[in-house]
């Protein structure tokens, strides 16, 4: 059976006993997340959600997730993960541009996403279920006789992953059941991981790094998740001892953070073995200096959520370079392309792209926009980048306009578009200030039409963000100038924009 969920209930069957999850105190073996995941499959069955239907799920990196996770899967439904910041009005739009049959949503963040539900369903032609999950879904009392797995094929979609390119506008990266586990498997071989591993759980789930690296890769195996619902590095840091984590997984950010704190009061982790990094390209001193205080080695690699996501890696088995994505994996076909989709000379900067077995199937209801993401079976990735002669690879610039705030991928023309909304806005730019390593922060650029006064349009413009935006997406800082920096034609120049 090709169904990603066989990757959970294999595991339990070889290694019932194996603890899957720890939360705090908690831990859940893999018998039992297996069964809590069956009683969840129930759940939906009951609910009437059919193979092929889509299920948004929004939870935070808690015990419930992968419960969930695992039983929509097994019900042959996709699923649609969500980030739990995101509005009423981000929510709905995904909702309805997935055409969800039901949501899922942790009862800590529950409330908003089913507000929208109870809207999107009040005039009855719309139907879509709602769950909340809460402490049952972790209550062996509500375990049933479930029924089987539901078969799924290589190449039916497991998850509906939303991203947004250069416009900014929503695209869910259709995700199939092959692509997710023969990149889960691939990182596991790749890195060795092994049934007594303990990884560290601070990349939300919701996101392809962490549900590939830290979930489905580390279930294959029959290791440990040690979950952290939100990353306070003080407490993560304790967490590592407490759980004895081997993984140290991460973005650059929270490596920053973790130095900061072991610079300032050196503690020994002696469970730790290695580190791992993604997101971004983490700097060759942030890097240096976590290796040097916490004495094991930190390996770069790239991926997107296209690509399931991993697809370049410094091997561990490999002579390792700061500063390089490393080589392509095993099963990626990783080029440098130029605009006419050929390959530059070795050294020479191009464009990334990517072919095989873990590039998406496309993009959701976007025929056109996936056709303009591909050149032939490449996926065009939208990332400068470079390889040297021994075939490594190094990330130059970032094509798009994509700003990293908190560890979060925040795309200036959703928030553009909700600036133009205001009727003083006669221009806006939205750019990123500061390290994208340790987290940039978002600023609007505006241009007034004559008579408002400045003050009280960026007041009125931060209620706007405050009800419209999830809190990582809104702008930081307001500018207002008497013009923005234009090429011929007309269009904004944002790398020439000057922030004081």
């Amino acid at each position: 059976m090709t169904n990603l969920a066989t990757l959970l209930s294999d595991t339990a069957a070889r290694d019932p006993q194996n603890v899957a999850v720890r939360a705090d105190a908690a831990a859940i073996d893999y018998r039992t997340l297996n069964a809590l995941a069956d009683a969840f499959l129930q759940r939906l069955a009951d609910l009437g959600v059919q193979p092929g239907d889509r299920v948004a799920l929004i939870s935070p990196n808690v015990p419930h997730m992968p419960v969930a996770y695992y039983g929509i899967l097994k019900a042959g439904a996709v699923v649609v993960p969500l980030n739990p910041l995101l509005t009423e009005r981000e929510l709905e739009g995904l909702f309805r541009d997935a055409g969800v049959r039901a949501v899922v949503a942790f009862d800590a963040v529950a409330d908003r996403a089913e507000h929208v539900v109870a809207e999107m369903t009040a005039d009855g032609t719309t139907q879509v279920a709602f769950v909340r999950l809460a402490g049952d879904a972790l209550s062996p009392e509500a375990l049933g006789e479930p029924p089987e797995t539901v078969e799924r094929a290589d190449d039916d979609l497991a998850v509906l992953l939303y991203t947004s390119g250069t416009t900014g506008e929503p695209k869910g990266a259709m995700l199939t059941h092959h692509n997710l586990a023969s990149n889960a498997w691939m990182t596991t071989r790749m890195f060795d991981y092994r049934p007594d591993d303990v990884f560290l759980g601070a990349l939300p789930f919701f996101h392809v790094f962490g549900q590939t690296v830290v979930l489905n890769a580390v279930v294959a195996v029959g290791a440990c998740v040690s979950t952290v619902a939100s990353f306070q590095p003080r407490a993560v840091l304790h967490q590592v001892n407490d759980h004895g984590v081997t993984r140290f997984v991460g973005v650059p950010s929270m490596f920053v953070a973790v130095n900061s704190l072991q610079r300032a009061d050196r503690v020994e982790y002696p469970s730790l073995v290695n580190a791992i990094s993604g997101g971004a390209s983490i700097p060759v001193e942030v890097l240096k200096e976590f290796e040097q205080l916490f004495g094991v080695t930190l390996y770069e690699g790239y991926g997107l959520s296209e690509t399931s996501p991993v697809v370049c890696f410094n091997h561990p088995v490999n002579d390792r370079v700061p500063g390089s994505i490393g080589t392509a994996c095993e099963g990626a076909d990783v080029r440098v392309l130029d605009d006419a989709g050929r390959d530059v000379a070795r050294g020479e900067v191009g464009e990334i792209a990517v072919r095989g077995q873990y590039v998406m199937a496309g993009y959701w209801n976007q025929p056109e926009v996936t056709a303009a993401a591909f050149t032939g079976e490449f996926f065009r990735t939208g990332d400068l980048g470079r390889q040297d002669e021994s075939g490594r690879f190094f990330i130059v610039d970032r094509k798009k306009d994509m700003i990293l705030h908190n560890g979060y991928n925040v795309y200036p023309r959703e928030i553009e578009e909700l600036l133009y909304e205001h009727p003083a806005v006669h221009e806006a730019a939205v750019v990123g200030e500061g390290d994208i390593t340790v987290g940039q922060d978002v600023v609007a650029c505006l241009v007034l039409n004559p008579g408002h006064d400045a003050d009280a349009v960026v007041a009125e413009l931060r209620d706007a963000a405050r009800h419209g935006l999830a809190v990582y997406k809104r702008p930081r800082h307001y500018r207002v100038l008497d013009a923005l920096p234009k090429g011929p034609t007309g269009k904004i120049l944002k790398r020439e924009i000057v922030l004081d």
